[in-house]
Protein backbone atom coordinates (compact mmCIF):
# COMPACT_ATOMS: atom_id res chain seq x y z
CA UNK A 1 0.00 0.00 0.00
CA UNK A 2 3.14 2.28 0.85
CA UNK A 3 4.17 1.96 -2.74
CA UNK A 4 0.79 2.46 -3.88
CA UNK A 5 0.81 5.58 -2.31
CA UNK A 6 3.86 7.11 -3.87
CA UNK A 7 2.73 6.17 -7.33
CA UNK A 8 -0.20 7.94 -6.78
CA UNK A 9 1.72 10.70 -5.32
CA UNK A 10 3.87 11.08 -8.59
CA UNK A 11 1.33 10.37 -10.88
CA UNK A 12 -0.97 13.22 -9.18
CA UNK A 13 2.28 15.60 -9.50
CA UNK A 14 2.87 14.54 -13.21
CA UNK A 15 -0.66 14.75 -13.89
CA UNK A 16 -0.80 18.78 -12.71
CA UNK A 17 2.69 19.59 -14.57
CA UNK A 18 0.64 18.55 -17.72
CA UNK A 19 -2.42 20.11 -17.70
CA UNK A 20 -0.68 23.46 -16.29
CA UNK A 21 1.76 22.92 -19.34
CA UNK A 22 -1.74 22.49 -21.85
CA UNK A 23 -3.54 25.48 -20.00
CA UNK A 24 -0.18 27.73 -21.10
CA UNK A 25 -0.31 26.55 -24.47
CA UNK A 26 -3.83 26.72 -25.10
CA UNK A 27 -3.88 30.28 -23.54
CA UNK A 28 -1.12 31.07 -25.48
CA UNK A 29 -2.24 29.91 -29.29
CA UNK A 30 -5.93 31.36 -28.27
CA UNK A 31 -4.36 34.88 -28.44
CA UNK A 32 -2.03 34.40 -30.74
CA UNK A 33 -3.37 31.84 -33.47
CA UNK A 34 -7.22 32.32 -33.45
CA UNK A 35 -7.31 36.04 -32.44
CA UNK A 36 -9.57 35.35 -29.36
CA UNK A 37 -7.91 35.26 -26.15
CA UNK A 38 -9.20 33.20 -23.21
CA UNK A 39 -8.25 34.26 -19.43
CA UNK A 40 -5.72 31.43 -17.56
CA UNK A 41 -8.50 30.19 -15.69
CA UNK A 42 -10.68 29.61 -19.24
CA UNK A 43 -7.63 27.71 -20.55
CA UNK A 44 -7.33 25.60 -17.30
CA UNK A 45 -11.06 24.81 -17.10
CA UNK A 46 -11.10 23.66 -21.53
CA UNK A 47 -8.13 21.88 -20.49
CA UNK A 48 -9.31 20.20 -17.64
CA UNK A 49 -12.67 19.14 -19.98
CA UNK A 50 -10.78 18.05 -22.57
CA UNK A 51 -8.75 15.10 -20.04
CA UNK A 52 -12.01 14.16 -18.23
CA UNK A 53 -14.34 14.30 -21.07
CA UNK A 54 -17.28 15.93 -19.22
CA UNK A 55 -17.36 18.96 -21.31
CA UNK A 56 -14.98 18.12 -24.28
CA UNK A 57 -15.90 20.68 -27.74
CA UNK A 58 -17.03 23.31 -25.40
CA UNK A 59 -14.70 25.80 -26.88
CA UNK A 60 -14.98 24.09 -30.26
CA UNK A 61 -16.35 27.16 -32.10
CA UNK A 62 -13.63 29.03 -32.33
CA UNK A 63 -10.72 26.57 -33.57
CA UNK A 64 -10.43 27.24 -36.82
CA UNK A 65 -6.08 27.61 -37.11
CA UNK A 66 -3.78 24.70 -37.97
CA UNK A 67 -1.71 25.26 -34.80
CA UNK A 68 -4.67 25.13 -32.17
CA UNK A 69 -6.18 22.16 -33.99
CA UNK A 70 -2.95 20.45 -33.85
CA UNK A 71 -2.69 21.40 -30.23
CA UNK A 72 -6.21 19.53 -29.62
CA UNK A 73 -5.58 16.36 -30.98
CA UNK A 74 -2.10 16.58 -29.37
CA UNK A 75 -3.92 17.30 -26.00
CA UNK A 76 -6.97 14.64 -26.48
CA UNK A 77 -4.20 11.88 -27.28
CA UNK A 78 -2.47 12.56 -24.14
CA UNK A 79 -5.45 12.87 -22.13
CA UNK A 80 -6.24 9.33 -23.52
CA UNK A 81 -2.85 8.06 -22.60
CA UNK A 82 -3.00 9.27 -19.07
CA UNK A 83 -6.26 7.29 -18.32
CA UNK A 84 -4.53 4.05 -19.55
CA UNK A 85 -1.48 4.74 -16.99
CA UNK A 86 -3.46 5.22 -14.19
CA UNK A 87 -5.11 1.77 -15.01
CA UNK A 88 -2.68 -0.59 -13.84
CA UNK A 89 -0.22 1.73 -12.04
CA UNK A 90 -3.14 2.81 -9.82
CA UNK A 91 -6.80 1.91 -9.89
CA UNK A 92 -6.25 -1.87 -10.31
CA UNK A 93 -3.89 -1.98 -7.32
CA UNK A 94 -6.21 -0.12 -5.31
CA UNK A 95 -9.27 -2.50 -6.16
CA UNK A 96 -6.75 -5.49 -5.45
CA UNK A 97 -5.95 -3.61 -2.00
CA UNK A 98 -10.11 -3.60 -1.69
CA UNK A 99 -11.09 -6.80 -1.99
CA UNK A 100 -7.64 -8.93 -0.90
CA UNK A 101 -7.46 -10.60 2.79
CA UNK A 102 -5.52 -8.61 5.18
CA UNK A 103 -3.38 -10.24 7.82
CA UNK A 104 -4.13 -9.65 11.34
CA UNK A 105 -1.62 -7.68 13.32
CA UNK A 106 -2.18 -9.69 16.85
CA UNK A 107 -3.91 -12.63 18.47
CA UNK A 108 -6.06 -13.03 21.05
CA UNK A 109 -6.64 -15.95 23.70
CA UNK A 110 -3.65 -18.08 22.28
CA UNK A 111 -1.88 -20.36 25.50
CA UNK A 112 0.25 -23.00 24.84
CA UNK A 113 1.40 -22.24 21.48
CA UNK A 114 4.66 -21.42 19.27
CA UNK A 115 6.09 -18.66 17.98
CA UNK A 116 7.60 -19.16 14.47
CA UNK A 117 9.53 -16.07 13.44
CA UNK A 118 9.94 -16.21 10.14
CA UNK A 119 8.61 -19.33 7.95
CA UNK A 120 10.84 -21.48 6.08
CA UNK A 121 10.78 -24.80 4.78
CA UNK A 122 11.93 -26.41 8.10
CA UNK A 123 9.01 -24.30 9.72
CA UNK A 124 6.52 -26.18 7.59
CA UNK A 125 7.62 -29.14 9.25
CA UNK A 126 7.59 -27.95 12.54
CA UNK A 127 3.60 -27.25 11.65
CA UNK A 128 3.21 -30.25 10.43
CA UNK A 129 4.19 -31.67 13.70
CA UNK A 130 2.58 -29.32 15.64
CA UNK A 131 -0.72 -29.86 13.87
CA UNK A 132 -0.69 -33.43 14.33
CA UNK A 133 0.42 -33.54 17.69
CA UNK A 134 -2.59 -30.55 18.33
CA UNK A 135 -0.20 -27.67 19.32
CA UNK A 136 -0.97 -24.45 18.29
CA UNK A 137 1.01 -21.71 16.50
CA UNK A 138 1.51 -18.60 15.56
CA UNK A 139 3.89 -16.95 12.76
CA UNK A 140 5.14 -13.67 12.87
CA UNK A 141 6.16 -11.92 9.87
CA UNK A 142 7.29 -8.70 9.06
CA UNK A 143 6.84 -8.25 5.49
CA UNK A 144 3.34 -7.46 4.82
CA UNK A 145 2.93 -8.99 1.90
CA UNK A 146 4.30 -12.16 2.96
CA UNK A 147 1.91 -11.78 5.75
CA UNK A 148 -0.68 -11.51 3.40
CA UNK A 149 -0.10 -14.31 1.26
CA UNK A 150 0.27 -16.40 4.70
CA UNK A 151 -2.67 -15.33 5.95
CA UNK A 152 -4.44 -16.38 2.48
CA UNK A 153 -2.41 -19.80 2.37
CA UNK A 154 -4.36 -20.21 5.98
CA UNK A 155 -1.23 -20.77 8.20
CA UNK A 156 -2.24 -18.94 11.15
CA UNK A 157 0.19 -15.36 10.94
CA UNK A 158 0.96 -11.67 12.27
CA UNK A 159 2.01 -8.85 10.56
CA UNK A 160 4.57 -7.96 13.30
CA UNK A 161 7.75 -6.87 13.96
CA UNK A 162 9.20 -9.92 15.48
CA UNK A 163 12.41 -8.11 16.81
CA UNK A 164 10.14 -5.88 19.07
CA UNK A 165 9.07 -5.81 21.95
CA UNK A 166 5.51 -4.75 20.62
CA UNK A 167 5.51 -7.91 17.57
CA UNK A 168 6.44 -10.80 20.34
CA UNK A 169 3.43 -8.99 22.61
CA UNK A 170 0.92 -9.33 19.69
CA UNK A 171 2.13 -12.89 19.41
CA UNK A 172 1.32 -13.68 23.03
CA UNK A 173 4.93 -14.91 23.75
CA UNK A 174 4.70 -14.48 27.05
CA UNK A 175 1.60 -17.43 27.68
CA UNK A 176 3.76 -19.38 24.60
CA UNK A 177 5.92 -22.93 25.02
CA UNK A 178 8.24 -21.78 22.67
CA UNK A 179 9.92 -19.12 20.34
CA UNK A 180 11.94 -20.08 16.99
CA UNK A 181 14.58 -18.02 15.71
CA UNK A 182 14.68 -18.74 12.34
CA UNK A 183 16.37 -15.95 10.01
CA UNK A 184 19.74 -14.72 9.57
CA UNK A 185 22.50 -14.81 12.39
CA UNK A 186 21.70 -11.15 12.87
CA UNK A 187 18.26 -11.55 12.89
CA UNK A 188 18.02 -13.89 15.07
CA UNK A 189 19.92 -13.11 17.96
CA UNK A 190 17.95 -9.60 17.98
CA UNK A 191 14.73 -11.55 18.40
CA UNK A 192 16.49 -13.83 21.09
CA UNK A 193 17.64 -10.62 22.67
CA UNK A 194 13.36 -9.21 22.58
CA UNK A 195 12.02 -12.56 23.37
CA UNK A 196 14.52 -12.83 26.53
CA UNK A 197 13.31 -9.29 27.85
CA UNK A 198 9.78 -9.72 26.91
CA UNK A 199 9.20 -13.58 28.17
CA UNK A 200 12.51 -15.01 30.21
CA UNK A 201 10.95 -18.01 30.91
CA UNK A 202 9.86 -19.56 27.39
CA UNK A 203 12.28 -21.64 25.65
CA UNK A 204 14.00 -19.87 22.93
CA UNK A 205 15.37 -22.16 19.86
CA UNK A 206 17.43 -20.47 17.05
CA UNK A 207 18.74 -21.76 14.10
CA UNK A 208 22.44 -20.43 13.40
CA UNK A 209 23.87 -19.81 9.51
CA UNK A 210 27.03 -20.27 10.50
CA UNK A 211 27.76 -23.02 13.06
CA UNK A 212 31.32 -20.85 14.28
CA UNK A 213 28.72 -18.22 15.35
CA UNK A 214 26.68 -20.61 17.74
CA UNK A 215 28.15 -18.82 20.55
CA UNK A 216 26.44 -15.74 20.09
CA UNK A 217 23.11 -17.06 19.80
CA UNK A 218 23.83 -18.62 23.43
CA UNK A 219 25.46 -15.32 24.84
CA UNK A 220 22.09 -13.71 23.20
CA UNK A 221 20.00 -16.20 25.32
CA UNK A 222 18.57 -18.75 23.09
CA UNK A 223 18.32 -22.12 25.04
CA UNK A 224 18.90 -24.59 21.82
CA UNK A 225 20.66 -23.58 19.07
CA UNK A 226 21.19 -25.97 15.96
CA UNK A 227 23.37 -26.17 12.97
CA UNK A 228 21.62 -28.96 11.00
CA UNK A 229 23.71 -28.98 8.17
CA UNK A 230 26.73 -30.78 10.27
CA UNK A 231 24.49 -33.52 11.08
CA UNK A 232 22.65 -33.78 7.62
CA UNK A 233 26.30 -34.16 5.91
CA UNK A 234 27.21 -37.11 8.52
CA UNK A 235 24.46 -38.96 7.72
CA UNK A 236 25.21 -38.59 4.25
CA UNK A 237 28.86 -39.85 4.39
CA UNK A 238 27.08 -42.99 6.90
CA UNK A 239 25.13 -44.14 3.75
CA UNK A 240 27.96 -44.83 2.12
CA UNK A 241 29.20 -48.44 0.79
CA UNK A 242 31.58 -49.96 -0.56
CA UNK A 243 33.17 -53.14 -2.10
CA UNK A 244 35.33 -54.14 0.79
CA UNK A 245 33.29 -53.97 3.45
CA UNK A 246 29.44 -55.07 3.81
CA UNK A 247 29.33 -54.29 7.61
CA UNK A 248 26.30 -52.18 8.60
CA UNK A 249 27.78 -48.30 9.71
CA UNK A 250 24.57 -46.53 10.41
CA UNK A 251 21.97 -48.72 13.31
CA UNK A 252 20.23 -47.27 16.12
CA UNK A 253 21.07 -49.11 18.83
CA UNK A 254 17.65 -50.10 20.65
CA UNK A 255 19.05 -53.00 23.02
CA UNK A 256 22.08 -55.11 23.19
CA UNK A 257 20.67 -57.60 20.74
CA UNK A 258 18.07 -54.92 18.39
CA UNK A 259 19.58 -52.61 15.39
CA UNK A 260 17.36 -50.37 13.35
CA UNK A 261 18.89 -49.70 9.73
CA UNK A 262 18.18 -48.44 6.69
CA UNK A 263 18.99 -50.00 3.61
CA UNK A 264 18.88 -48.47 0.25
CA UNK A 265 18.73 -50.89 -2.89
CA UNK A 266 21.80 -50.44 -5.15
CA UNK A 267 21.71 -50.67 -8.69
CA UNK A 268 22.42 -54.27 -9.98
CA UNK A 269 20.85 -55.69 -6.62
CA UNK A 270 19.20 -59.29 -6.87
CA UNK A 271 16.01 -57.75 -5.14
CA UNK A 272 15.80 -55.42 -8.13
CA UNK A 273 12.21 -56.06 -10.35
CA UNK A 274 10.63 -58.83 -7.16
CA UNK A 275 8.35 -57.87 -4.11
CA UNK A 276 8.24 -57.62 -0.83
CA UNK A 277 6.69 -60.83 -0.96
CA UNK A 278 8.37 -62.81 -3.21
CA UNK A 279 12.05 -61.84 -1.36
CA UNK A 280 11.09 -63.55 1.43
CA UNK A 281 12.91 -61.35 3.57
CA UNK A 282 12.33 -62.86 6.82
CA UNK A 283 13.09 -66.44 5.94
CA UNK A 284 15.95 -65.59 4.06
CA UNK A 285 17.98 -63.10 6.46
CA UNK A 286 15.76 -63.19 9.92
CA UNK A 287 15.41 -59.27 9.55
CA UNK A 288 12.17 -57.80 9.52
CA UNK A 289 11.07 -55.07 7.23
CA UNK A 290 9.24 -52.09 9.25
CA UNK A 291 8.40 -49.58 6.54
CA UNK A 292 9.67 -49.23 2.74
CA UNK A 293 10.56 -45.67 0.95
CA UNK A 294 9.01 -45.88 -2.72
CA UNK A 295 10.76 -43.04 -4.79
CA UNK A 296 10.24 -40.63 -1.96
CA UNK A 297 7.01 -42.03 -0.46
CA UNK A 298 6.96 -43.89 2.56
CA UNK A 299 4.93 -47.43 3.38
CA UNK A 300 4.64 -48.47 6.55
CA UNK A 301 3.92 -51.80 6.51
CA UNK A 302 5.07 -51.74 2.92
CA UNK A 303 2.61 -53.93 0.80
CA UNK A 304 3.73 -57.93 0.11
CA UNK A 305 3.15 -56.61 -3.68
CA UNK A 306 5.47 -53.51 -3.63
CA UNK A 307 8.22 -54.27 -6.10
CA UNK A 308 11.32 -53.06 -5.47
CA UNK A 309 13.80 -50.81 -7.75
CA UNK A 310 16.38 -48.84 -7.33
CA UNK A 311 15.42 -46.08 -5.74
CA UNK A 312 13.86 -48.14 -2.92
CA UNK A 313 14.98 -47.56 0.59
CA UNK A 314 14.44 -50.60 3.18
CA UNK A 315 13.70 -49.84 6.67
CA UNK A 316 14.63 -52.90 8.70
CA UNK A 317 15.08 -54.22 12.12
CA UNK A 318 16.78 -57.36 13.39
CA UNK A 319 20.01 -58.24 14.75
CA UNK A 320 23.37 -57.41 13.88
CA UNK A 321 24.28 -60.70 11.54
CA UNK A 322 20.63 -61.34 10.21
CA UNK A 323 20.72 -57.20 8.96
CA UNK A 324 24.30 -57.66 7.33
CA UNK A 325 22.90 -60.77 5.93
CA UNK A 326 19.89 -58.58 4.38
CA UNK A 327 22.64 -55.63 3.77
CA UNK A 328 24.62 -58.03 1.19
CA UNK A 329 21.51 -58.88 -1.08
CA UNK A 330 20.82 -54.84 -1.26
CA UNK A 331 24.64 -54.48 -2.82
CA UNK A 332 25.22 -54.79 -6.67
CA UNK A 333 27.64 -57.61 -7.78
CA UNK A 334 29.22 -55.19 -9.86
CA UNK A 335 29.98 -53.33 -6.83
CA UNK A 336 32.52 -56.03 -5.70
CA UNK A 337 35.15 -55.57 -8.23
CA UNK A 338 34.49 -51.45 -8.77
CA UNK A 339 37.06 -49.26 -6.50
CA UNK A 340 36.04 -48.33 -3.33
CA UNK A 341 36.94 -44.58 -4.41
CA UNK A 342 34.21 -41.82 -3.29
CA UNK A 343 33.60 -38.87 -5.64
CA UNK A 344 32.39 -35.87 -3.01
CA UNK A 345 30.72 -33.09 -5.19
CA UNK A 346 30.37 -29.89 -3.37
CA UNK A 347 32.73 -28.84 -0.51
CA UNK A 348 30.65 -26.23 1.61
CA UNK A 349 29.35 -26.77 5.60
CA UNK A 350 27.72 -30.02 3.87
CA UNK A 351 30.50 -31.46 2.31
CA UNK A 352 33.15 -30.87 4.90
CA UNK A 353 30.96 -32.94 7.54
CA UNK A 354 30.47 -35.45 5.05
CA UNK A 355 34.42 -35.27 4.26
CA UNK A 356 35.14 -35.47 7.95
CA UNK A 357 33.05 -38.39 8.64
CA UNK A 358 34.86 -40.27 5.56
CA UNK A 359 38.33 -39.38 6.91
CA UNK A 360 37.20 -41.04 10.22
CA UNK A 361 36.08 -44.44 8.84
CA UNK A 362 39.20 -44.31 6.28
CA UNK A 363 37.08 -44.36 3.08
CA UNK A 364 38.93 -42.54 0.36
CA UNK A 365 37.57 -40.16 -1.56
CA UNK A 366 38.34 -37.37 -4.11
CA UNK A 367 36.54 -33.90 -3.85
CA UNK A 368 34.89 -31.53 -6.82
CA UNK A 369 33.97 -28.06 -5.93
CA UNK A 370 33.52 -25.12 -8.07
CA UNK A 371 35.75 -23.12 -6.28
CA UNK A 372 39.12 -23.54 -5.13
CA UNK A 373 39.48 -23.86 -1.55
CA UNK A 374 41.09 -26.34 0.95
CA UNK A 375 39.94 -29.97 0.87
CA UNK A 376 39.26 -29.48 -3.02
CA UNK A 377 40.82 -31.99 -5.13
CA UNK A 378 39.56 -30.78 -8.38
CA UNK A 379 37.73 -27.06 -9.69
CA UNK A 380 35.02 -27.85 -12.33
CA UNK A 381 31.37 -27.56 -12.49
CA UNK A 382 29.31 -30.87 -11.21
CA UNK A 383 26.86 -30.15 -14.60
CA UNK A 384 29.86 -30.60 -16.61
CA UNK A 385 30.13 -34.39 -17.98
CA UNK A 386 33.53 -34.03 -18.59
CA UNK A 387 34.62 -32.34 -15.61
CA UNK A 388 32.58 -35.43 -13.97
CA UNK A 389 34.66 -38.16 -15.49
CA UNK A 390 38.16 -36.10 -15.35
CA UNK A 391 37.20 -36.23 -11.36
CA UNK A 392 36.51 -40.37 -11.60
CA UNK A 393 33.02 -40.67 -11.76
CA UNK A 394 33.26 -43.49 -14.04
CA UNK A 395 35.85 -45.01 -11.43
CA UNK A 396 34.09 -44.28 -8.31
CA UNK A 397 31.63 -46.72 -6.43
CA UNK A 398 29.83 -43.86 -4.89
CA UNK A 399 28.95 -40.11 -5.31
CA UNK A 400 27.81 -37.57 -3.00
CA UNK A 401 26.33 -34.54 -4.30
CA UNK A 402 26.22 -32.21 -1.07
CA UNK A 403 25.62 -28.88 -3.39
CA UNK A 404 23.46 -26.53 -1.83
CA UNK A 405 21.32 -25.30 -4.88
CA UNK A 406 18.49 -28.21 -5.38
CA UNK A 407 18.63 -27.04 -9.48
CA UNK A 408 22.27 -27.88 -9.77
CA UNK A 409 21.51 -30.85 -7.25
CA UNK A 410 18.99 -32.07 -10.03
CA UNK A 411 20.92 -31.83 -13.25
CA UNK A 412 23.86 -32.97 -11.94
CA UNK A 413 22.22 -36.26 -10.65
CA UNK A 414 20.87 -36.47 -14.28
CA UNK A 415 24.86 -36.26 -15.55
CA UNK A 416 26.26 -38.79 -12.84
CA UNK A 417 23.21 -41.19 -13.53
CA UNK A 418 23.73 -41.12 -17.78
CA UNK A 419 27.38 -41.19 -17.36
CA UNK A 420 27.55 -44.28 -14.62
CA UNK A 421 25.02 -46.66 -14.61
CA UNK A 422 25.19 -48.61 -11.43
CA UNK A 423 27.18 -45.37 -9.54
CA UNK A 424 25.57 -45.20 -6.08
CA UNK A 425 24.26 -41.76 -6.07
CA UNK A 426 23.60 -39.59 -2.18
CA UNK A 427 21.98 -36.57 -2.40
CA UNK A 428 21.03 -33.81 -0.09
CA UNK A 429 17.75 -31.27 -0.91
CA UNK A 430 17.67 -28.11 0.59
CA UNK A 431 13.53 -27.56 0.44
CA UNK A 432 11.26 -31.53 0.61
CA UNK A 433 9.41 -30.63 -2.31
CA UNK A 434 12.38 -31.27 -4.40
CA UNK A 435 13.32 -34.54 -2.71
CA UNK A 436 11.33 -36.63 -4.96
CA UNK A 437 12.95 -34.76 -8.18
CA UNK A 438 16.31 -36.09 -7.02
CA UNK A 439 15.29 -39.08 -6.81
CA UNK A 440 13.61 -39.28 -10.59
CA UNK A 441 16.36 -38.09 -11.89
CA UNK A 442 18.49 -41.16 -10.79
CA UNK A 443 19.39 -40.73 -7.09
CA UNK A 444 19.55 -43.40 -5.05
CA UNK A 445 19.33 -41.65 -1.50
CA UNK A 446 18.34 -38.23 -0.82
CA UNK A 447 17.79 -36.98 2.42
CA UNK A 448 16.36 -33.32 3.11
CA UNK A 449 17.80 -30.72 5.27
CA UNK A 450 14.02 -29.10 5.74
CA UNK A 451 12.80 -32.68 7.30
CA UNK A 452 16.08 -33.35 9.70
CA UNK A 453 15.85 -29.33 10.48
CA UNK A 454 11.62 -29.60 11.43
CA UNK A 455 12.36 -32.83 13.19
CA UNK A 456 14.98 -31.52 15.49
CA UNK A 457 13.00 -28.51 16.30
CA UNK A 458 9.73 -30.74 16.73
CA UNK A 459 11.39 -33.16 19.40
CA UNK A 460 12.86 -30.28 21.07
CA UNK A 461 9.14 -28.58 21.51
CA UNK A 462 7.28 -31.46 21.61
CA UNK A 463 9.67 -33.24 24.43
CA UNK A 464 9.65 -36.47 22.17
CA UNK A 465 12.28 -39.25 22.86
CA UNK A 466 13.00 -39.49 19.01
CA UNK A 467 15.77 -42.07 18.30
CA UNK A 468 17.09 -40.68 15.08
CA UNK A 469 16.54 -37.23 13.57
CA UNK A 470 18.22 -37.78 10.28
CA UNK A 471 16.28 -41.31 9.29
CA UNK A 472 13.21 -40.49 7.04
CA UNK A 473 10.77 -41.49 9.18
CA UNK A 474 9.97 -40.96 13.19
CA UNK A 475 11.41 -43.81 15.47
CA UNK A 476 9.88 -42.79 19.21
CA UNK A 477 10.05 -45.06 22.32
CA UNK A 478 7.16 -44.00 24.27
CA UNK A 479 4.89 -45.36 27.20
CA UNK A 480 1.19 -47.00 25.99
CA UNK A 481 -1.02 -46.86 28.87
CA UNK A 482 -3.76 -47.40 26.70
CA UNK A 483 -2.23 -50.36 25.42
CA UNK A 484 -1.76 -52.19 28.70
CA UNK A 485 -3.60 -55.08 28.75
CA UNK A 486 -4.53 -56.27 25.47
CA UNK A 487 -2.38 -57.38 22.27
CA UNK A 488 -0.88 -55.87 19.82
CA UNK A 489 -3.26 -57.36 17.00
CA UNK A 490 -6.40 -56.47 19.45
CA UNK A 491 -5.49 -52.79 19.11
CA UNK A 492 -5.23 -52.88 15.72
CA UNK A 493 -1.94 -50.64 15.89
CA UNK A 494 -1.19 -50.48 12.47
CA UNK A 495 -4.53 -50.08 10.85
CA UNK A 496 -5.56 -47.52 13.52
CA UNK A 497 -2.65 -45.45 13.61
CA UNK A 498 -0.62 -46.83 10.33
CA UNK A 499 2.51 -47.19 12.26
CA UNK A 500 4.92 -50.14 13.89
CA UNK A 501 5.85 -51.63 17.36
CA UNK A 502 8.89 -52.64 16.46
CA UNK A 503 10.19 -53.73 19.71
CA UNK A 504 9.38 -53.83 23.33
CA UNK A 505 11.94 -52.66 26.64
CA UNK A 506 10.49 -54.58 29.76
CA UNK A 507 12.04 -54.92 32.92
CA UNK A 508 15.50 -53.49 31.04
CA UNK A 509 15.16 -56.32 28.20
CA UNK A 510 14.26 -55.77 24.78
CA UNK A 511 12.22 -57.63 22.78
CA UNK A 512 11.91 -57.75 19.34
CA UNK A 513 9.88 -60.86 18.42
CA UNK A 514 6.93 -58.70 18.52
CA UNK A 515 3.66 -60.59 16.74
CA UNK A 516 0.25 -59.98 16.76
CA UNK A 517 -0.58 -61.70 20.36
CA UNK A 518 1.89 -59.75 22.06
CA UNK A 519 0.54 -58.62 25.10
CA UNK A 520 1.09 -55.08 26.66
CA UNK A 521 2.18 -55.21 30.53
CA UNK A 522 2.45 -52.25 32.56
CA UNK A 523 5.75 -50.44 32.37
CA UNK A 524 6.51 -51.41 29.16
CA UNK A 525 8.58 -48.59 26.56
CA UNK A 526 7.76 -49.28 23.22
CA UNK A 527 10.00 -48.62 20.29
CA UNK A 528 7.34 -47.40 17.12
CA UNK A 529 8.54 -46.90 14.04
CA UNK A 530 5.98 -44.52 11.36
CA UNK A 531 5.54 -41.53 9.42
CA UNK A 532 4.94 -38.10 11.68
CA UNK A 533 1.06 -38.62 11.43
CA UNK A 534 1.75 -42.00 12.51
CA UNK A 535 3.35 -41.64 15.83
CA UNK A 536 1.63 -38.52 16.31
CA UNK A 537 -1.75 -41.11 16.23
CA UNK A 538 -0.18 -43.47 18.49
CA UNK A 539 0.34 -40.92 21.13
CA UNK A 540 -3.01 -39.38 20.89
CA UNK A 541 -4.73 -42.82 20.99
CA UNK A 542 -2.86 -45.15 23.50
CA UNK A 543 -0.62 -42.70 24.93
Amino acid sequence: MDSWRRRTSYYLLGLAAVILAYAVAYDYGMSAFEDDPRTFLESLQIVVETFTTTGFGSDAAGWSSTEILVLIVVMDLTGVVLIFLALPALVFPLFEEAISTTAPTSVDGFEDHVVICNLTSRGETLIDELESDGVGYVIVEQDREVAEELHEAEYSVIHADPKTLDGLRAAELPSARALVADDTDQINTSIILTAKELAGDVEVISFAEDPSRERYHHLAGADTVFSPRALLGRSLASKITTSISTSLSDTIAAGDQFEIVELPIHHGSELIGKTIGEIGIRQRTGANVIGAWFRGQFETPPSPDAVIDSGTVLLVTGQEPQLERLKNLTLSDIRHFRSSQTLLIGRGEVGDSVASRLDEEGIPYTTLDLVEKPGVDRVGDATDPEELEAAGIQEANTAVLALSDDTTTEFATLVARDLSADIEILARAEENENVRKIYRAGADYVLSLATVSGRMLASTILDEEVISFDKQVDIVQTEAPGLVGTTIGEAEVRSETNCTVIAVERNGDVRTEIGPEFRIEDGDELIIAGTDEGTSAFTERFG
